[in-house]
């Protein structure tokens, strides 16, 4: 199958929509995001990872060089001394979810105790009523040329979600009282699976353009909340180190402390649909989130 456009100016548009600015300097593009001091440099030719550390801006936190073919070792070493993270055709695929979706860090509120908060609205309250679906940001041609398959049929799907926001006391190292968090959690009302979302990541229409698919839950939402509930709490687990001496020997046990019930405030579900697009070929079937072109791992939802 004929490729629409080569990789690289399929990743400056998908940068673009993702809050990127986008800049050409010296034959590559920078495009930093200002919202997480993120920087991407997307260069055509190998070069040196030393030219093109000189194109990221100095407050960046995250510098990532997208290379159009294998920069080779000596470059990846140069790169990895100076902080730099280095993508490839190879693993592209694999990290654009973290370069176009904000960092997972929520949002910190002033109380310290979120049974002290206000009430929690529903998520996306400002939304216009009717508007529940999620606007895809990959289209057909974007998906083909991420897909990486020969596939005879591209199908997008929208997939119901339950979403709620909640609140968060995580676990403190230190003992004192953590802040709390402001975040969003999902439940698939197909596959069961949770997952936790930034308020803002996500676009609402009424509806999609274009041929899809619409599944029905086979979830209720009473069933989403324990889901919900048991997402959070693993998401905002902690991890601690815990030393002792036994004679001679010094042992490490590593906790994990979760936060309790009582830590989480879960608000009431909004039930959303999310796009996906399946690629179906003789190589088998991939399936990409229609938001971020990120690969997923689903389960069989019938023939594309």
């Amino acid at each position: 199958m004929a490729r629409t456009s080569r990789p690289s100016s399929v990743l400056g548009r998908l940068l673009e929509a993702a809050g990127y600015r986008l800049d050409s300097r010296n034959e590559a593009v920078l495009a930093v995001r200002s919202k997480d001091r993120r920087a991407v440099v997307i260069v055509g030719t190998v070069r040196s990872p030393m030219e093109v550390e000189m194109l990221f801006p100095p407050d960046a936190v995250h510098r990532t060089v997208v290379y159009d073919d294998e920069p080779g070792p000596v470059a990846r070493t140069l790169a990895a001394d100076r902080g730099i993270e280095v993508l490839d055709p190879s693993n592209l695929g694999s990290a654009l979810g973290e370069l176009l979706l904000p960092s997972p860090i929520g949002p910190v509120e002033a109380s310290p105790d979120p049974s002290g908060g206000p009430s929690l609205e529903p998520p996306f309250a400002l939304a216009p009523e009717g508007e529940r679906t999620v606007r895809p940001r990959i289209g057909r041609a974007e998906a083909e040329t991420l897909a990486g398959i020969e596939a005879r049929r591209y199908t997008l799907r929208l997939v119901p979600f339950y979403v709620a926001a909640y609140r968060v006391r995580p676990p403190s190292l230190q003992g004192a009282p953590s802040p709390t968090l402001r975040q969003l959690v999902a439940v698939n009302a197909v596959t069961r699976h949770g997952e936790v979302w930034n308020d803002g990541d996500r676009e609402l229409v009424g509806e999609v353009e274009g041929p899809h698919q619409r599944l029905l839950p086979q979830l209720a939402e009473a069933q989403a909340a324990p889901i919900a509930r048991e997402t959070i709490r693993r998401h905002h687990t902690v991890h601690v180190d815990h030393t002792e001496q036994h004679g001679g020997a010094l042992v490490i046990e590593t906790r994990r402390i979760a936060p309790t019930e009582e830590d989480v405030r879960l608000g009431p579900f909004v039930l959303l649909y999310v796009p996906f697009w399946y690629a179906e070929g003789s190589d088998g079937r991939v399936v990409l989130d229609a938001v971020s072109g990120a690969r997923i791992a689903a389960p069989d939802l019938g023939p594309a």
